[in-house]
This record gives structure tokens, sequence and C-alpha cells, in this order.
């Protein structure tokens, strides 16, 4: 047959509780998730804070000293 394939509908191998089009999430689900955002977002500033700091502090203070001409 030239030309035809089969399409496979069924989910078969997803894990159970994957996330369905239009499914609710239950209040201790959210919570969960709006937690982990939270700790997601408090690592990302402080890796942002840690490269400053560290560029800042490998430029030296000759960066801020300058001398005059």
């Amino acid at each position: 047959m030239e030309g035809s394939f089969v399409v496979n509908d069924t989910q078969g191998d997803q894990p159970k509780g994957a996330h369905e089009p239009g499914r609710r999430l239950t209040p201790e689900e959210a919570k969960s998730r709006r937690s982990r955002n939270v700790a997601i977002a408090l690592g990302i500033c402080f890796l942002i804070a840690l490269f400053y700091v560290v560029t800042i502090v490998k430029l030296g203070v000759g960066i801020v000293v300058r001398p005059s001409i």
C-alpha cells in the first residue's frame, strides 16, 4: 500500500496523571506547583546576583578607581 500509514491515537506509555487538556489542578497540586515555581525563581535570582558579585570582584577596584590622565 503505497503512501498509506497508520495513526496510533492511544496514549500508550504516558505516565498516570499526566497533564490532560482542560484538567483542573487540585488545591494541593496548585500549592505545590506555586511553591516549586517560587523556589526556582529564587534560585535563578541567587545565581544572577552571584554572577554579578563574582564579576565585580574579578574586575577589582581598578575598574572603579581609574587613574587620571
